[in-house]
């Protein structure tokens, strides 16, 4: 087989035209989904970025990779039986590289986030610039380009290639953000829900959008509008429209090459973005759905089903699982995804009946998705405003506005026990494991922005109130230091 893996970072499935936006943002990427199958219904297992490359890499969720934070408590990678090749717990790469496929990747996620356990398995890892993940997608292509050229009609090849855009800050030429000004916006946040968000003191929150001097024109400097979110949801889809036009620069590859038809595509993406969600905005800072839900598609040839979907629920990992399947491998014992190929070929059914999911960046956080609720509980709320608890009817409120948990304590409980049960199957004791999100609970999730550090921002500002609630909250005694848990 010859697959090309699409990683697309900080991508929201429903800002892709395939998923009904009404923008055209993706023509290259909807003409692939036209091909194949379109699944709505995938998340990422932890995130944000490290954790759900992680698992890529690995096989596993995060609570069992180890790697649930950028650096630090919480962040080690981990090896089972000690072995970073053991059979049991092979790096995906390594295991197909050993199945006989050539496995390349054009990323430099490695370089930008210091994950040495990224480069294991590769016949080929291309770095191409030295930005650590600040280049654009034509920049990525311009290399990817002259690999297929020479090596695109061999057999058994695995090419990932990693596109930064959309993530924030979004570089791309300013015409391609530009153009959607006549084109009307998501209709949510509301004007009156960006009023409410005034008040909120949190990084990349209505009044504090950047925690950076320096953005591009295709940014606003703060959302205090419509007007204002406006132009941040170009950016985003200016940043989404522009990778994708190099996206149809690998099409056109390929039908240079005559093997258009011959080439399993996967499009994907390491997380999502928060817009508004949470009074948060270009973000991906918590266990939410805006951050979490994932878009999916998949065209192999003789497999899938032209313009098809599954919207039953699934984990990135399983991704990962399904395409060790295709090729014809066991599933390793130790990975934590299944095979869906079933469902790729056409067969109807439940796959996953619910997930669980985290984040330990920003906020230490789990989260339960079924196909009506999202729970999330709140271990250490970092910088944000979160409740301890909270439950979401995804069916009336899919933006996640109304913590309704006092209205269905019932369903409450049956999501707290799913995410017990999780929590036993994945560190009970013949596993004799620490939880890795502990260890963030521990230090607090202080990594690119710390307390002191924006308790100074705040002060800089004169949001004193914002400066006492914060100190109110994380005071040294050990009784408040508890609040959520540590």
């Amino acid at each position: 087989m010859k697959i090309i893996y699409i990683d697309i970072d900080s991508l929201r499935p429903d800002h892709l035209s395939c998923y009904g936006y009404k923008r055209k943002t993706s023509p290259y990427i909807d003409s692939i989904a036209e091909k194949g199958m379109r699944f709505d219904g995938c998340y990422a297992a932890s995130s944000p970025c490290l954790p759900s490359r992680a698992s890529f890499m690995s096989g596993r969720y995060g609570v069992n990779h180890g790697a649930i934070t950028h650096w630090g408590p919480g962040s080690d990678f981990y090896y089972p039986e000690g072995d970073g090749h053991s059979t049991k717990y092979p790096f995906f790469t390594r295991y197909l590289r050993e199945a006989g496929y050539e496995t390349v990747t054009f990323s430099s996620f490695g370089d930008r986030h210091h994950a040495w356990w990224y480069f294991a398995g590769w016949n080929e890892v291309h770095t191409h610039t030295m930005q650590e993940g600040n280049e654009n997608a034509n920049e990525v292509v311009d290399k990817v380009i002259p690999w297929l050229e020479d090596n695109g009609k061999n057999d058994n090849y695995f090419l990932h290639l990693q596109l930064w855009d959309p993530h924030t800050l979004y570089t791309c030429p300013v015409e391609y953000a530009e153009q959607w000004q006549d084109h009307p916006a998501p209709s949510f946040p509301s004007e009156e829900v960006i009023k409410k968000q005034q008040n909120d003191s949190f990084p990349r929150s209505a009044n504090f959008l950047h925690t950076v001097d320096n953005f591009p024109d295709t940014m606003p400097r703060k959302i205090n509008s419509r007007k204002d979110y406006e132009k941040l949801v170009n950016g985003y889809d200016g940043a989404i429209n522009f990778m994708d036009e190099q996206i149809g620069r690998i099409l056109e590859t390929l039908k240079k090459l005559e093997i258009d038809d011959e080439v399993t595509f996967v499009i994907s993406a390491d997380h999502g973005e928060s817009l508004g969600e949470h009074g948060i905005y270009g973000e991906h800072a918590s266990a939410t759905e805006s951050v979490h839900h994932l878009p999916l598609i998949i065209k192999s040839p003789n497999v899938t089903q032209p313009n098809s979907d599954y919207k039953g629920l699934l984990y990135n990992v399983d991704v990962i699982a399904t395409i060790t399947d295709m090729v014809g491998l066991d599933i390793p014992l130790g990975w934590d995804g299944k095979s869906f190929l079933p469902r790729l070929k056409g067969e109807k059914g439940t796959f996953r009946d619910h997930l669980v999911m985290d984040h330990a960046l920003y906020t230490c956080q789990r989260a339960v998705r079924d196909e009506k609720w999202y729970y999330i509980r709140t271990y250490h709320p970092g910088l944000y405003k979160f409740d301890q608890v909270s439950l979401y009817n995804m069916e009336d409120d899919p933006y996640q506005q109304e913590n309704v948990i006092a209205e269905h304590p019932e369903v409450a409980k049956e999501m707290d026990h799913r995410l017990m049960e999780w929590q036993q199957e994945n560190l009970g004791v013949n596993l004799n494991r620490v939880d890795p999100l502990q260890e963030v609970i521990k230090t607090g999730p202080w990594k690119y922005v710390t307390l002191d550090g924006w308790i100074e921002h705040l002060r800089k500002n004169n949001w004193f109130a914002a400066i006492e609630e914060l100190e109110a909250l994380y005071k040294e005694d050990d009784e408040a230091a508890s609040v959520y848990g540590s």
